[in-house]
């Protein structure tokens, strides 16, 4: 027994070690999603903060497939020592919904460690569209159901049910047209090839402030800084619609909890860095961190609401 007690103390001893010396070598942030969306944006700037906060290598490997599920499953399969995390944002908490059965436990198999950079959806059209505003939008979708066209990076993404969530609030129906990812619908978007998409603006903010696309409307309950010419949802017309999109970080289950201190710690700090706060505000975002429990918290909450929406979005579960 004595043994047994000495070499547990000697276990815990090492991992403690282990946590505060971390991280000692490169840190893979796995992005489940093409290059060039929002969730890819945002992770890349915050691996170039941390690098610079840690003196160590933050990089990111884009991995992917299946709304994200192919990257998160390389994750939850990964080794639980702090040296590979994956980054998503709220269409984590739209899986359970639009996969009949996922190839991992949703709620266990990761650790939530912080979210930062909150950023509101937003209604973006091309420059030339005939749309001006929210309302032109709208008015077109309701004289002609399921003409109006949309974008997104695909079926069951956070940016499809936001678009089905506008509208099922407004009563209008509009055609999706799916793409391989966010990026991609974008540039579907500034070709003309689809009238309109809802996206995360640290996404979209680039072809905005170069003269390239427009922004409609924006969720949250004040207009961006950034973004103080454009109205908010309630402003445009369409009350009750609050969607934000958070970016955040996960570890595999087992992770060791003072790497996720630490690593909260460090995400903490960059958020409330002024070049940070700089950032969040040229993208139209909002600088902020959560913490694992704030965080496991709101996606217990997102989660929830979420299934609500799916309820009322025809789709074909994967």
């Amino acid at each position: 027994m004595k043994r047994s007690i000495l070499a547990t103390l000697a276990v815990l001893a090492a991992t403690s070690g282990f946590a505060q010396s971390w991280p000692t070598k490169s840190v893979k942030i796995i992005v489940p999603y093409p290059p060039g969306g929002a969730v890819d944006v945002v992770t890349r700037r915050m691996a170039t903060k941390l690098q610079e906060q840690t003196g160590q290598t933050f990089f990111v490997e884009n991995k992917a497939g299946a709304t994200g599920t192919i990257g998160i499953n390389q994750t939850v399969q990964s080794a639980p020592d702090g040296y590979t995390l994956v980054a998503n944002d709220t269409t984590y908490a739209l899986l359970p919904h639009i996969f009949k059965k996922l190839p991992f436990d949703h709620e266990k198999d990761l650790q939530p460690l912080g979210a930062y950079m909150f950023a509101p959806m937003a209604v973006v059209v091309r420059n030339e569209s005939p749309f001006k505003t929210l309302d032109d939008l709208l008015r077109a979708a309701k004289a002609e159901p399921n003409k109006i066209t949309y974008g997104t990076g695909g079926a069951g993404t956070m940016p499809h049910f936001a678009s089905e969530a506008l509208g099922v609030a407004t009563g209008v129906n509009f055609m999706h047209i799916p793409y391989k990812g966010a990026g991609e619908a974008t540039l579907a978007l500034l070709g003309g090839t689809i009238d309109y998409q809802i996206a995360s603006t640290p996404g979209v903010i680039g072809q905005v402030k170069g003269g390239k696309a427009r922004l409609l409307a924006v969720s949250g309950d004040k207009r961006p800084s950034a973004l103080s010419n454009v109205p908010t949802f309630a402003e445009a017309g369409v009350k009750g619609y609050g969607v934000v999109n958070f970016t955040g970080l996960w570890a595999p289950k087992g992770t060791p909890a003072e790497v996720g201190a630490r690593l909260q710690k460090e995400i903490a700090t960059a958020m409330a860095s002024a070049d940070m706060k700089a950032y969040a505000e040229s993208i139209g975002a909002e600088a902020g961190a959560w913490d694992a429990t704030t965080f496991a918290r709101n996606l217990a909450e997102r989660t929830a609401y979420w299934g609500k929406v799916a309820a009322n979005t025809s789709f074909d579960r994967q």
